[in-house]
């Protein structure tokens, strides 16, 4: 096994190394990887041929592999080649077409696609003997799984869709808040006001002055209409959910999944990948609901960007929750890439959220604010 030396550089793997991996066989390819698959600093991961509906949400363990705990909780399986409907509320198991055999030193972590994240797909890769969700330890060797387990809308999906991505990291993680304020200092990482820098960048909620004529968010409708995970631009936002209109508070339901943005505009250097961290309970009783990558160069005029909002995804816990204007809902933490990249986010590669504002995912027509 290829081990990590002391002269290679420690931080996230770019495009480049990611496609080396592919070709040599760190990361193994059912088939051959889609044309935009490599994003400047993660894999998109696809689906299998099949879903396992199974009763509940697991964890392996370090005795178990995911095949065995699926052979035991499996209620029936649902073939993809032809599209299937995930339905709400139910759990489902999908091997992936990609798996792994990391280096010595390597490590991954996964994560929803923006656009899942934004339709409320609750979706957690697995790794064989695996104790928590997401991670893939140095040195893994094996299989990936998605668990996918939609909230608010059913989903059509089929072989080859991709709902998550993965990111690989070698050596430990070089995030502080010291690398944030330099940064901040040299590039300016968020458009206006002062950083608020405390294990992590903070970002605020804009629930007053997002656009003048158009709304602050978006409250998802239950018992909508079935979404096709692959089709772009193809469905009306009022058929699926309800706009917000400016104001200085909100009150979070917690049966209900909510579209906002930040005040701040964000941008992420091209030498550096930035994540949003999970939910700290300290800052009040709701959640921004997937904490979600930041590709070099979004937001950043290296992508053709002058910063983006960060889009929130959120829930409230178990009570309402009132959420004011301004209030931090978020923090952003920074890591370099072990080399520059060839491409950024917003190159020309398909990106669909650079220089955004308050933005749906990519399967809904823009929306008319006139339509009221």
């Amino acid at each position: 096994m290829e081990m990590a030396t002391r002269s290679e550089a420690c931080g996230i793997l770019p495009a480049r190394a990611i496609a080396r991996y592919c070709e040599d066989g760190q990361i193994r390819l059912a088939r051959p990887p889609d044309a935009d698959q490599i994003q400047p600093a993660s894999l998109d991961l696809r689906l299998g041929p099949w879903a396992y509906r199974v009763r509940a949400s697991f964890l392996p363990g370090p005795r178990a592999t995911v095949d065995q705990r699926v052979r035991e909780l499996a209620l029936h399986r649902v073939p993809l080649a032809d599209g299937a409907v995930l339905e709400t509320g139910c759990v489902y198991i999908v091997p992936l077409q990609e798996s792994l055999k990391l280096p010595g030193g390597v490590a991954a972590a996964a994560n929803p696609k923006s656009s899942t994240g934004r339709l409320d797909i609750f979706t957690r890769v697995i790794t064989d003997y695996a104790r928590e969700f997401d991670k893939a330890p140095e040195g893994y060797e094996g299989p990936l799984f998605a668990e996918i387990s939609p909230r608010t809308f059913p989903i059509l999906v089929r072989e080859g869709s991709r709902l998550s991505q993965i990111r690989f990291r070698r050596g430990a993680s070089l995030a502080t808040d010291a690398l944030i304020r330099d940064l901040h200092a040299r590039e300016g990482l968020i458009s206006s006001g002062e950083a608020n820098i405390d294990n992590g960048l903070a970002l605020s909620v804009d629930l007053s002055t997002l656009g003048a004529d158009g709304p602050v968010g978006f409250r998802a409708k239950r018992h909508a209409g079935l979404i096709d995970i692959d089709r772009k631009a193809a469905l009306e936002v009022l058929d699926y959910w309800e706009p917000i209109w400016p104001r200085g508070s909100l009150v979070l339901d917690p049966d209900q999944f909510y579209i906002l943005a930040s005040k701040e505009a964000v941008r992420v250097p091209p030498a550096y990948a930035a994540e949003m961290t999970p939910f700290n309970p300290l800052v009040g009783e709701f959640r921004v609901h997937y904490a979600g990558f930041f590709d070099p160069g979004f937001g950043h005029s290296s992508g053709h960007g002058e910063g983006a909002r960060a889009v929130l995804e959120v829930r409230s816990h178990e009570v309402p929750f009132i959420l004011e204007d301004g209030q931090i809902i978020g923090r952003l933490v920074y890591e370099p890439l072990t080399q520059a990249p060839e491409r950024v986010y917003g190159q020309g590669i398909g990106s669909n959220y650079q220089r955004q504002g308050l933005k749906l995912s990519k399967h809904f027509k823009a929306f008319d604010p006139e339509r009221r």
